[in-house]
């Protein structure tokens, strides 16, 4: 990560990793809220001098200058807070895009395991809208939560200059107010963290169903979807009004407060005047310094109420942090080039550990030779090509590439050397270009444009309306099934692996379809480690040895050849019986 992000993750660490990049930014926004708390200790002085000097009798023309002062200081101050929100906003922006790009890139690295337990909805609302929640937090929370508490300090320490009772009486007041808020500001976080989940379950919902629209349509499931949608709904309301509820205890704290402070500095001021000891400007002055030191509190209420949401975000923030990735990089060497060798020993994994899927698997396949993987949906095929690809961690025995255990290779060194074609080809709504390269810019037209020649596809490219330009839809809409796959074949060409795993690449298309990627496979193939996990016996034909794998265990290993040869071999059997109905 370019920042360090931890599960212990506090507000500080969050201002200390986001905001001290853009500290002269922050800078700036603090010295606009000083120059603004400034201007609005500074105006009321000009009110008192302006009521006393009008009741004494004074000439217009200082009167009138008192007024324009008044008003220019008042449009400054408007000015300062309206720069200071530019900024803020600014700040706040760049934050949490720099948060959001954090999260994403923790998300891609844990393991595959976690991604499957989780809805594409659910990750997008932790991702995106628990950072919403902070960007008051970055922007204006914690400055002007600071700047309140000096505008309320420089407005006690006034009072203490006009009347020493008066400051004494509004200090109790102030602090009282503050103790208050303190206490209830810890009342809405586990409610609003509970509603942060609901929101991710909703979204998390929501996402899972409109991806799957159309099967949803055709098999008749809307009426469930509805009924679902709405028990959701009905179950989200009394968790946000409880959070909401207990949002507002802090709102109606900060009224009862308004309304005893009022009380308080009208009584003192109008006692203090019948003593003679405040002149009526200093009467106004005293009620305008209150309500203006109510307006802070105000403030930090609102601000404090942002702090809880932002602590319930990062609350969510850190329970994902908490995750994290069991697969990580070795410290072997590095992968050779060309093709690798592929052992296993005594090889057993279960996606739980009480359930295995693969038991004491036992392969030698060397470097360059073709491992044709047959077995029944279930048996544990796919399995075997995870485990190669380090999606999941073997659990006993061993797994070697060029004699390297997997568990000692790195990560990025890995899938660079080897290659996966499937029978879902996972496309993007981007160019031709940018589905071949997965969006590097280091591979030139040229280069694609030879791979594809050399694959025999020369054809399909001259058909494109914009050549590597042409967008394609979501999900590869427009694409036949072979076309798609011929796109997932000139990837892993292009990465140049020596170890390819075509995992039932073909299981779905039409035989003239079927031939043109044959003639792309043979080519990909030679001289590169291939297993092919198939159904069809066609898809077979160039594999070199065959393992037939049922429930988890060998049915069968060895040279295809001599298998094929063999009446008592499964192999032999599966030969004359037709592959497609026995392992359907």
């Amino acid at each position: 990560m370019s920042l360090q992000l931890k599960p212990s993750l506090t507000y500080r660490d969050l201002l200390m990793l986001y905001l001290k990049p853009q500290w002269k930014r922050a800078t700036l926004m603090a010295g606009l809220l000083l120059g603004s708390i400034i201007l609005q200790l500074a105006n009321p002085q000009i009110l008192r001098q302006f009521i006393d000097s009008a009741l004494q009798g004074a000439d217009i023309t200082p009167l009138m200058l008192a007024g324009v002062l008044f008003v220019g200081l008042s449009i400054g101050n408007q000015l300062l807070i309206v720069w200071n929100t530019y900024i803020s906003e600014n700040v706040a922006w760049t934050a949490t895009n720099q948060l959001r790009t954090d999260l994403v890139r923790h998300c891609l690295q844990l393991d595959l395991a976690f991604h499957k337990s989780r809805t594409a909805g659910e990750l997008i609302e932790r991702i995106d809208g628990d950072v919403n929640t902070l960007a008051s937090f970055f922007s204006q929370a914690i400055v002007n939560l600071l700047g309140n508490c000096l505008l309320i300090i420089g407005v006690l320490l006034l009072l203490f200059r006009e009347q020493w009772l008066v400051g004494i009486s509004i200090s109790l007041f102030a602090l009282l107010g503050l103790f208050i808020l303190i206490r209830v500001r810890t009342i809405a976080v586990p409610y609003w963290i509970k509603s942060r989940e609901k929101d991710a379950e909703f979204f998390g919902f929501l996402g899972e169903q409109l991806a799957g629209t159309e099967d949803l349509r055709a098999n008749g499931a809307t009426g469930y979807v509805l009924r679902r949608f709405y028990q959701i709904l009905r179950g989200w309301l009394p968790v946000n009004v409880r959070a909401s509820l207990a949002g507002y205890s802090t709102w109606s704290s900060t009224l009862l407060l308004f309304g005893f402070g009022n009380a308080l500095a009208l009584g003192i001021s109008i006692y203090l005047w019948g003593q003679k000891a405040l002149s009526p400007g200093s009467v106004y002055l005293i009620f305008y310094y209150t309500n203006l030191l109510s307006a802070p509190l105000e403030q930090i209420r609102t601000q404090l109420q942002q702090l809880q949401e932002a602590g319930a975000g990062i609350e969510r923030i850190k329970q994902l942090l908490e995750v994290q990735p069991t697969i990580l990089d070795g410290d072997g060497p590095l992968l050779p080039t060309g093709a690798l060798s592929v052992e296993m020993h005594n090889l057993t994994f279960g996606y739980t550990p009480e359930e295995p899927v693969l038991h004491s698997l036992n392969i030698k396949l060397p470097a360059g030779r073709i491992l044709g993987v047959l077995g029944r949906t279930g048996s544990g095929k796919t399995t075997l090509a995870r485990l190669l690809l380090r999606l999941y961690e073997i659990q006993h025995g061993e797994l070697l590439l060029a004699g390297i255990p997997i568990q000692q290779t790195r990560l990025h060194d890995l899938r660079q050397h080897i290659g996966m074609v499937t029978q879902d080809v996972q496309l993007f709504h981007a160019s031709v270009r940018a589905n071949l390269t997965y969006f590097q810019d280091d591979i030139s037209d040229e280069q694609i444009i030879e791979v594809l020649k050399t694959l025999g596809l020369s054809n399909w490219y001259h058909s494109l309306p914009s050549g590597l330009d042409t967008i394609l839809g979501s999900e590869g809409e427009g694409l036949s099934a072979g076309e798609a796959q011929l796109l997932a074949l000139t990837r892993v060409f292009l990465r140049d692996p020596g170890l390819i795993i075509m995992d039932e690449a073909s299981s779905r298309l039409d035989p003239a379809t079927e031939q043109l990627l044959e003639q792309a496979i043979n080519t990909l193939l030679a001289e590169r480690t291939g297993i092919v996990i198939a159904h069809r016996l066609a898809t077979i034909q160039r594999a070199d040895d065959i393992l037939i794998i049922e429930d988890g265990h060998i049915l069968e290993y060895g040279p295809r050849q001599q298998l094929a040869s063999d009446s008592t071999s499964h192999f032999y059997q599966l030969l004359q019986t037709g592959l497609e109905e026995v392992l359907a």
